[in-house]
Parts: structure tokens; sequence; C-alpha cells
């Protein structure tokens, strides 16, 4: 059954314009009338690092009022385009953050503010309890019969399948003995189909294996983590970030209502990337057919990333994950004419939305991360200081530095030791 955006959520639309941060002159893409006027609702944020942050510079200069809720020390609370943050329980304390965000919609009289999640335990938590929160606030978040696809890998790959979507070659051993039975060209990756269950414990994303012996000691240490039935060994497709592709779209009634194609060029690390460090605009039919596919599939709502890799081997375009979510690059989509964060504020708010086009080689940076991954790049012979600086020239959007808004970068910089440890990246 196709997902449409929640119903019965139409708003009551005054008719004076909300007052704006930006010139008049500035128009949003693809929304119709004057940006940011007859809303008298905002955007709650769950996370408040540099994804959390894009989203709020997204809308903020919009006249859309922004809150950041987060368990831990963020950056998105020392920014302009933030009007509050309020520390919330770990969102490992399921019951606790519903409950708690439940109260700030009463307290604080948040009625049907756009809830935007940056990480997928918030998705998960915003699908489980769609029903329950939605009598507060608009949810844009699919119900899980929908979202669990993007969530779980194994489901993913089922659904690539149904979709006849090329993906890598992947098994699901539950044991040794399966594992060991296995017919591998190696070498391989382990991955987990939950991240969530993983990644936060380890900080990888996944394990490579060059042989036997280490797929079974990689597979015995992930399984010391998490539950067998979660441990998929995949193909390795070569290429690293050079081979590595998104397609990232505002969807809903089964059509694409905003999009953008980009090459992810530069990660953190390089081979098994936890973010993006790197990004440029381009145009790639192939994945937006594949993409398109997939989401109708699904029966999808809302923004999302579909992550492809180029296989040399075969010459396609395969499936990697799909994250139900805004990415933490999304903010390349607004200095390429197509501003996300807007689009699904608009469209959940019963308003038409469409984008049909997007500005190409317009290049995304994370500052903090991508200049380490450079340095070390440049130190191994595999980047020039040459190609990184031609990289940077022409229009670019950085993921946390603002002229208009420097503290939450200056606080990154300060305190980037503290963020790498706690996140990884």
């Amino acid at each position: 059954m196709q997902q449409t955006k929640p119903s019965a959520l139409a708003l009551k639309m005054t008719t004076e314009p909300r007052p704006t941060q930006q010139s008049s002159e500035t128009r949003v893409a693809g929304v119709s009338g004057t940006k940011g006027t007859g809303y008298n609702n905002g955007a709650i944020i769950i996370g408040g690092d540099f994804q959390g942050l894009g989203v709020a510079r997204n809308l903020a200069p919009l006249g859309i009022p922004v809150i950041i809720v987060d368990p831990d020390f963020c950056i998105g609370r020392f920014s302009r385009s933030v009007r509050k943050y309020y520390k919330c329980p770990p969102l490992t304390d399921t019951q606790a953050f519903v409950s708690f965000l439940e109260r700030l919609a009463i307290e604080k009289k948040l009625d049907k503010w756009v809830v935007y999640p940056t990480s997928d335990r918030a998705v998960f938590i915003l699908s489980q309890f769609r029903n329950r929160l939605s009598k507060y606030y608009l949810i844009p978040t699919p119900e899980w019969e929908i979202t669990k696809f993007a969530y779980d890998k194994k489901l993913t790959y089922q659904l690539s399948q149904r979709a006849n979507v090329p993906a890598p070659k992947t098994f699901f051993p539950e044991n040794v003995e399966q594992l060991s039975e296995l017919n591998l060209d190696f070498p391989v990756i382990l991955k987990p189909t939950i991240k969530e269950n993983f990644f936060p414990i380890t900080k990888q994303k996944a394990i490579r294996a060059n042989n036997a012996a280490e797929l079974l000691k990689s597979y015995k240490y992930m399984n010391s983590i998490i539950d067998a039935s979660e441990i998929m060994v995949q193909e390795l497709i070569r290429g690293g970030p050079n081979n590595l592709y998104s397609f990232c779209s505002m969807f809903g009634d089964g059509i694409v209502k905003g999009k953008l194609i980009a090459k992810r060029q530069r990660q953190h690390p390089m081979e098994f990337g936890n973010a993006t460090t790197f990004a440029f605009t381009c145009e790639i039919p192939q994945i937006e057919e594949f993409s398109i596919r997939i989401l109708k599939e699904m029966g999808y709502y809302g923004l999302s990333e579909v992550e492809f890799m180029y296989d040399d081997k075969d010459g396609k375009y395969k499936l990697l994950e799909i994250n139900p979510r805004t990415w933490g690059w999304h903010t390349l989509g607004a200095a390429a004419g197509v501003n996300f964060s807007w689009l699904l504020f608009a469209d959940i708010n019963n308003e038409p939305v469409c984008v049909n086009s997007f500005e190409k080689n317009v290049k995304w940076v994370r500052l903090v991360t991508d200049v380490p991954i450079v340095i070390s790049e440049v130190c191994k012979g595999r980047l020039s200081l040459a190609d990184y600086f031609n990289s940077l020239k022409g229009k670019r959007e950085f993921a946390d530095y603002s002229a208009k808004d420097p503290i939450p970068f200056i606080v990154e910089v300060c305190l980037g030791p503290y963020f790498y440890y706690k996140r990884g990246f």
C-alpha cells in the first residue's frame, strides 16, 4: 500500500506573512506563494550535530521557528537559526524519550510542529510510535511496515529483488556452519543488517575479510556484539568513494517532488565511510530510475537518500542502502536549488511542491573531517594537493562553517577530539 503524507494535517493558514531573515527577493524553488508565510507551526529537530544544524539553517531564514532536542552536547544549540534547545533523554531509553516529546509538545504548545529525525534511532522511534506522537506533531516518518525496509538491510535487499534493482551479492549466514558453506570470492565485507545495533558500540560500519580465517574471526567478533541473524556477508565492490553515488529526494504520492544526484568522492574513513566529507552534484539517470522503483515499491513518503556503488566488473550501479531521513550532506540540496528541509515542511503542511531540476557540479564539504582525510590521502600518494584544491573550485556549501552563523563551527573545531571520541567522526 502506498504511503501518502499523513492525513488530516491541513493547518489553518493565516493571512499575514511571518517575518523572515532573508531579503524579499529570495524565493524557494518549487514552492508556491511567498516563503515562510501563513504557517503557525515550526520544526523540531532530533539531533543537534551538523545534520540538525543544516536543517535549522535551511528553515530559519524562511521564517520557520526551530527547536533542537539532543541528549548530548551539540553544536546546533549555538546557532542563530535555533530558537530553543532542550536536553532530552537518551534515545536508547525509548519510553522516556517518547514521553519527553509528549510533555514538550504540551508544555511548549508545539501543536503540529514538524519533526525531523537525523539518526536511524530517531527514525525507529518515530516510526514505532507514530500514532502516539501524531496526536501532537506532524510525523513525516512512515509507519513501521514501510520504514522497516530501509532500517533493516536484510529487508532492503529483499525489496531490491522485488523492484528489480541490482544489489551486491549478499549472504545471511546464521551460524558458523552456514558461514563455512558459503562459496565466496575474497575479499568480502561483513556488515550489520541494523546499523544502530552495532555502530554505536564499535564505530565501524563494515569489516573487510581478505580470506577465510579473517572472515571467521570477524564473524565471531560481530556475533559477540549482535545476534547472528543481524550479520551479513557481502561481495566487495572495489573503487571506494570514487564509485559511490546517491539519489536524494522528497518523495510522496508515488512521485518525486524534489531531487538531486551526487557523487560522494571523499568519506571518513575512505574505504568504509561512516560519513561523507566531500560530495558534488552530478547527473546519473540510471540511479534515479532505480531509486524511484525502490521508493514506489516501499510506498515511501518523505526525505530519503538512496545509496549506490558502481561496479566496474559488470558496469552496474548496485544498491547499498536507504536512509529514510535527512542525511549528513543534505544542505548540498539548498545550495543546488533544492531545499529539502523546506520541501518536506511545505508538503506535509499540504502546500503543493515540485522541483524538477538541480544545479550540477555544486560541492559540499565538511571541513573538520575532510581536511584530515585529505592529509591522509596526500601522504599515501592517492591524492595530490592540486587535485584537492581543484575539487573545491566553483560553487560550494560548507557543512558547518558559516560567516553569518560562525559559533557552531568554532565549537566543533575546539571540541573536535570530544566529538570524535563520542561519535567516531
